[in-house]
C-alpha cells in the first residue's frame, strides 16, 4: 500500500530564451511514493489546467530512462539525488512529506530555455552530425570472427555508446562543458576499426562543433561523471584528448598511405 505526501514545488517559470524567468511556488498535494517523478508533474499539470492556469512545460519521452529527455535539476542535482537514475526513474519514495522540492532545467548557455524546463539541445545533435558516424560501407553481415576485437575494447565501446545525451554532464559542470558527451560519443568509434577511417577527422570536427555551439572547457572537476545517469567515464575525455593530440600532429590521408 502506497503512502501519500503533500509537497511544495518551486519550479521555474520561463515564456522563452528571452523572456525573464523566476521561481514559482506550487503545491502538489496527495501524491503517492510509488509515483515516479515526471507522473508527480502530470498531476500537478492537470490541477493547474483544472485552474485555468497553464500547465508547466517539461520534456520527456520514453519514461524508460533511455531517450535523455527528463532534463531536470531536482534540489540542485541534475536528474535528482539518486545515483544512477534519470528524472524519469526518479520514484517520489526519494522524498518525505512536507518536503520542499525546487525544480529547475538545465542552465548552459549553449542550451537556450524553450519554455519553464525544457531546454534546447540540438547543440548536441549538431555535433554529432559534425563527426559522430561512420562513413563506410559494410556490405552484409560478416562473420562475427572477421574482424576479431578483444573483449575488453568492446566492453568499453559498448559502455561508451551508452550515453543517452541527455546533458546531465554540461548541466553538472561549472563551466557547462559537453566534454564528455562528446568523448563518449568519439570513443565508441575511436576503439572499434570501423571507426578508424575517419578517426582524426572526427576527433577535430567534433571538438570543433563543440566550441563552435558556445560549450565551456574541461577543468576536471569530476561532477560530470558523479551526476551522469549511465556512469560514463572520465577516462573517456583523456582518450579524447588524445584523439584531438593526433588530429593535429597527422592528416588522415598521412594515416592511410
Amino acid at each position: 500500500m502506497s503512502n501519500h505526501m503533500n509537497l511544495t514545488l518551486k519550479v521555474w517559470r520561463q515564456k522563452n530564451d528571452k523572456a525573464k524567468g523566476q521561481f514559482v511556488t506550487i503545491q502538489a498535494k496527495d501524491i503517492a511514493d510509488d509515483m515516479s517523478f515526471l507522473e508527480m508533474l502530470d498531476i500537478v499539470n492537470d490541477d493547474l489546467t483544472r485552474k485555468g492556469e497553464d500547465p508547466i512545460y517539461f520534456d520527456h519521452d520514453c519514461r524508460e530512462g533511455i531517450c535523455g529527455m527528463c532534463s531536470l535539476v531536482i534540489n540542485g542535482r541534475p536528474h535528482g539525488p539518486m545515483e544512477g537514475t534519470t528524472t524519469c526513474q526518479l520514484h517520489m519514495r526519494s522524498f518525505h512529506d512536507g518536503q520542499t522540492i525546487v525544480i529547475e532545467p538545465w542552465r548552459a548557455a549553449a542550451f537556450p530555455v524553450l519554455k519553464d524546463l525544457a531546454v534546447d539541445r540540438t547543440a548536441f545533435d549538431r555535433i554529432q552530425q559534425a563527426g559522430g558516424y561512420v562513413n563506410v560501407n559494410t556490405g552484409g553481415v560478416p562473420d562475427a570472427n572477421v574482424i576479431p576485437i578483444p573483449k575488453r575494447i568492446a566492453d568499453e565501446a559498448f559502455e561508451s555508446a551508452t550515453c543517452i545525451g541527455c546533458g546531465a554532464c554540461v548541466a553538472a559542470c561549472k563551466n557547462a562543458s559537453a566534454m564528455l558527451f562528446v568523448s563518449a560519443k568519439v570513443s565508441q568509434f575511436a576503439l572499434l576499426p570501423q571507426g578508424q577511417t575517419e578517426r582524426y577527422e572526427r576527433a577535430q570536427a567534433m571538438v570543433d562543433q563543440m566550441d563552435a555551439e558556445g560549450f565551456g572547457y574541461c577543468t576536471n572537476t569530476g561532477a560530470c561523471e558523479a551526476e551522469c545517469p549511465v556512469g560514463i567515464k572520465l577516462t573517456n575525455i583523456a582518450r579524447l584528448n588524445r584523439e584531438y593530440l593526433g588530429a593535429k600532429i597527422f592528416r588522415q590521408e598521412d594515416v592511410h598511405n
